[in-house]
């Protein structure tokens, strides 16, 4: 069994915990393709069998959030999920704030949270976090390509439409915004509504998953790659099964690969006018 689920995680539960659901009712390891927080809902791609072998193809793909950000308030975690640090920051106006989220577009430095699974010396962020243990993490660049207020949640919490890169902590985002403003913020909401082709509208959720049914929400891996399909002859597609390459005059690149059945096989790279087998699939 081999493909892709769709799920719409749900909120207070973790990724692990949705993936392992995946696991029971396939009876095959899975994989998701991006964490989402426990307090975050939305799309959870999750990798059936080989299909988790394309984690690192998914780690360039764009992702869009609705998140909610409380101002006037500062939590260690960065999210309302912490502990207190203050409350007394003001709350800027709807104007003061639309002024400047140009700044925060493009490829910019941003630092990760503490409480984050970044890695420490072999550990994990928030395990030295809890600990009480004081280190530091270095800012890392990514990409912000579009971020809109959208509405007024309360008199202090504005909903905030989110198109970025992999790899962003919309959570830093919440406390740059913050900084700029002179005050503090943090996130209390975040809904994940497109990772990659994979969107909202299209999810499920695992409690409406069962071994009878399972088979009618696996994606199959071919239709989720973006990349274009290539069909070598039998022969050529013999060479290939065998580790060796074969000439090409297609453009450099990435391609689906078929076999000389014509049955999806895996990846194959196009590199000088040769092609050869880069991952398998099936």
């Amino acid at each position: 069994m081999m493909g892709f689920i769709n799920v719409n995680k749900e909120q207070g539960l973790s990724s692990a915990k949705e993936v392992a659901k995946i696991k029971f009712l396939t009876k095959t390891p899975c994989g998701h393709m991006g964490t989402l927080d426990p307090m975050a809902s939305g799309v959870l791609p999750v990798a059936i069998g080989n299909a988790t072998r394309l984690f690192d193809y998914f780690l360039s793909k764009n992702k869009t959030y609705i998140a909610v950000f409380k101002f006037g308030v500062d939590y260690d975690t960065l999210d309302t999920t912490g502990n207190l640090l203050s409350s007394q920051g003001r709350i800027p106006s709807r104007r003061e704030i639309e002024s400047v989220l140009c700044e925060f577009l493009g490829e910019v430095e941003q630092l990760p949270p503490k409480y984050s699974a970044k890695c420490v010396n072999g550990k994990r962020g928030y395990m030295l976090a809890r600990e009480g243990i004081d280190f530091e993490l270095q800012p890392k660049k990514v990409r912000i390509d579009s971020i809109s207020l959208q509405d007024s949640i309360s008199t202090d919490e504005f909903a905030f439409k989110i198109e970025c890169g992999s790899g962003t902590y919309i959570r830093s985002i919440a406390r740059d915004l913050g900084m700029r403003l002179g005050t503090y913020a943090a996130m209390s909401g975040l809904v994940r509504t497109k990772s990659g082709i994979f969107t909202i509208e299209n999810s499920v959720r695992t409690d409406n998953l069962t071994a009878e049914n399972i088979d009618n929400y696996i994606i199959k891996t071919q239709d989720v790659l973006s990349f274009s399909s290539i069909y070598p002859s039998a022969a050529e597609a013999d060479k290939l099964l065998n580790g060796l390459t074969v000439k090409c005059n297609k453009p450099d690149g990435i391609y689906k690969f078929f076999d000389g059945a014509g049955e999806f096989y895996g990846l194959a790279e196009v590199k000088s006018n040769a092609l050869k087998v880069k991952t398998k699939l099936c």
